[in-house]
């Protein structure tokens, strides 16, 4: 993991010293709300629905133990005992009241935390996969560049104030986790023939009310060019992106409308950039800075190869449980010997994503007793620990059966992505935490979800699209019908991984239901795929197969609500 330097660490926390006065200010009366908004956002501060929320920057999705035991203490003693896990490697506290933020700054910077650019008008977090450094099909490790990308984009002059939020996603290997092309700026890092290091650069993702992929603008970018290529790219979107409308200011929207003459536009400033401009030349990266950087990134002191396969049962006692638990939540590794374990934050009781102060700390122990005190946050919501030894895989079984995240559903319908939706968000049109709870208890039998097999399901709470709702299998999303909750539902989504096959968005049904009809309709489609499959075939592949008629009038079957409005409005 990357280790902050004097210098960082003093930057931030400074930044928290200056927070704490602004706030102060504002608290006293001397610095006027108005004033205070964009100085709070810019340090990942919101005001929601019920109370202030604090987004932490989680970089590239890793996190020592150490860090996230102080995350705990925030949860503990200044919210309600709970943080929540987001699709891009952040973390989110929803109840710290305002007098209070500049403590949870302070904690943050004791550790090498902090909130900066997770909010606004600026490029945020850096996300990755979270297998990345560990995967068997890893091409290139991506963390180095993402530090690089970090300390790059962090507090960036020229892009503060940006037309809207700008967001950046890179995968290092065959298969993209990171669901780059789902991005503003997606980054693939692959070898050319000669074997040199470089990237695809897609540009223009998005999801929204306006899903968008990305498209190629550059088959291969040098990564010593990468940071002045991008310097282009946003450069050219902060020129002629629209400021005028915040529902078409994204760069996407850029892009679609303009499309080669965008591309030709990025590649005119990335020209000048490099031949013209004076100093331009001093933004490539050097050698001796990935160097730097990417000694951070080495295997942990003690990882050694192992000789031998693993077998489950060579001891005698594998119980079923353990067996299907393998199965689901531990992955392939790099490195023979080692396996990749996920937690799961998918349980009956607990929202998606969702994790307790006590979790937190049993998580953490976890994370030092059998992965080198490491930790990741994955895109679907759930924590990894990336350093297991498989001779340690029962032990840790039995410490996450003990802290209730052995569930092993990983992957399954019941392991869906939510946003936290309307019970948090001042944006949100409906609730999606309610949606969920009814969906995990509607199909909790594991014997059942097992035959089911993959199924992602996806959540959002409104057309932010923060819960990926376009990418899901099943894809639900909340609107907004005269102050009443109704949910619209799509399927065939795909974020780009070798499951879902090409980035696509999915196809709507029909109609949007009531909150109550939700788990009747997600089960209406899963009567369909049980009755239609073919030998061998996914759930995502059925449902492109035989298309939307036989799904909506499935679905429609199963209206009551909705079916008694729509009678009323006829």
């Amino acid at each position: 993991m990357y280790q902050y330097t004097d210098f960082d660490r003093q930057f931030i926390r400074q930044r928290a010293a200056q927070f704490r006065d602004q706030l102060d200010r504002n608290l006293a009366g001397e610095l006027a709300d108005d004033d205070f908004r964009p100085l709070r956002l810019q340090n990942g501060w919101y005001i929601q629905r019920h109370a202030p929320m604090l987004r932490v920057a989680i970089p590239y999705g890793e996190l020592h133990s150490r860090q996230l035991r102080q995350l705990a203490v925030i949860a503990r003693d200044l919210d309600r005992g709970f943080g929540h896990f987001t699709t891009r490697q952040n973390l989110q506290y929803n109840w710290i009241a305002l007098p209070k933020a500049a403590d949870a700054m302070d904690l943050l910077a004791e550790v090498d935390m902090h909130g900066i650019q997770t909010s606004g008008n600026c490029i945020r977090n850096i996300t990755t996969d979270c297998f990345a450094g560990i995967a068997p099909d890893e091409i290139v490790d991506p963390r180095p560049y993402c530090e690089i990308l970090r300390q790059w984009s962090t507090l960036h002059p020229e892009f503060a104030f940006l037309p809207r939020k700008f967001k950046i996603a890179v995968s290092g290997a065959a298969e993209d986790r990171a669901a780059i092309a789902w991005h503003d700026v997606g980054l693939q890092l692959l070898k050319n023939d000669a074997g040199e290091v470089g990237f695809k650069v897609y540009v223009g993702g998005g999801m929204g009310r306006t899903p968008v992929i990305g498209s190629v603008i550059n088959a291969f970018v040098p990564w010593q060019q990468i940071l002045i290529y991008l310097e282009a790219i946003v450069r050219v979107y902060n020129r002629f992106g629209r400021r005028d409308n915040a529902y078409k200011a994204r760069i996407k929207i850029l892009v679609k409308a303009e499309g080669q003459k965008y591309f030709d536009a990025v590649n005119a400033e990335f020209d000048k950039i490099l031949n013209v401009d004076a100093g331009g030349r001093d933004h490539l990266i050097p050698a001796s800075e990935l160097d730097r950087v990417a000694v951070h990134f080495q295997d942990p002191a003690g990882v050694r190869p192992a000789v031998g396969g693993f077998d489950p049962h060579r001891t005698g006692q594998a119980p079923a449980a353990f067996l299907r638990w393998l199965e689901r939540n531990v992955h392939g590794h790099r490195v023979s010997g080692y396996r990749a374990v996920t937690l799961s934050l998918k349980r009956p009781g607990q929202a998606p994503g969702d994790v307790t102060s006590e979790q937190m700390e049993l998580a953490a122990t976890m994370a030092d007793r059998y992965s080198l005190g490491e930790l990741r946050v994955s895109h679907d919501q759930n924590l990894v620990l990336p350093w297991v030894r498989e001779a340690d895989l029962l032990a840790v079984w039995h410490a996450a059966t003990d802290a209730g995240f052995a569930l092993p559903n990983i992957g399954l319908l019941t392991d869906m992505i939510a946003c936290p939706g309307g019970d948090f968000c001042a944006l949100a049109n409906a609730r999606s935490i309610p949606i969920a709870a009814d969906i995990t208890e509607r199909f909790d039998d594991l014997d059942a979800l097992y035959d089911l097999g993959d199924i992602d399901l996806h959540i959002s709470g409104c057309m932010n699209s923060c819960g990926h709702h376009h990418t899901g299998h099943i894809g639900i999303l909340g609107v907004d019908k005269d102050g009443k909750e109704w949910y619209q539902v799509s399927v065939g989504g795909s974020d780009g991984s070798t499951l879902s096959g090409a980035p696509l968005p999915g196809k709507v049904i029909g109609p949007s239901f009531a909150a109550e009809e939700v788990a009747d309709v997600v089960e209406a489609l899963i009567e369909v795929y049980r009755r239609e499959r073919q030998a061998g075939e996914r759930f995502v592949d059925t449902v492109r197969r035989v298309g939307v008629p036989p799904l909506r009038a499935a679905t429609d079957a199963v209206r009551h609500a909705t079916a008694r409005d729509e009678a009323l409005t006829a």
